[in-house]
């Protein structure tokens, strides 16, 4: 048999006041301003308007006594960073490393000009320019 626990105790302090925990959170970060429909909406630095909660919402408890973390390594700006693999042949393949790491093994055709993306990794692929006559 589960304990079940009302919300409002869970989240009351040892006064009785419920904490909503964006107190905490918004006063560490300072708030961005981004336009929705030519509305002004604030929002934290590195999300997106789709992740604002309402200041009342219990999701955001855990914040509490720490600041909110955001992760500014975004994983499309680390793997743009990554050169393009320069091959010599026409299709290569990519797995993503392979094994528990990788992803299913993909292969990418190199016919046309310039580097070309795996769709899972993003890792890219480039044919090296031979000169045959």
């Amino acid at each position: 048999m589960a304990l079940r626990i009302p919300l409002a105790r869970v989240l009351a302090k040892p006064n009785g006041v419920i904490s909503s925990g964006t107190r905490a959170a918004s006063s560490a970060l300072e708030k961005v301003e981004v336009f929705v429909d030519d509305k002004k909406v604030l929002v934290d630095p590195g999300t997106t308007v789709l992740q604002e909660w309402e200041d009342s919402d219990r999701r955001l408890a855990r914040f509490t006594d720490k600041p909110k973390q955001i992760n500014e390594k975004f994983a499309i700006n680390l793997i743009a960073e990554v050169p393009p693999k320069i091959v010599k042949e026409r299709i290569v393949s990519c797995n993503g490393g392979g094994g528990a790491l990788g992803h299913p093994k993909v292969f990418i055709n190199l016919d046309k000009p310039g580097p070309k993306a795996c769709g899972y990794c993003g890792l890219r692929f480039v044919k090296e320019e031979d000169h045959h006559h």
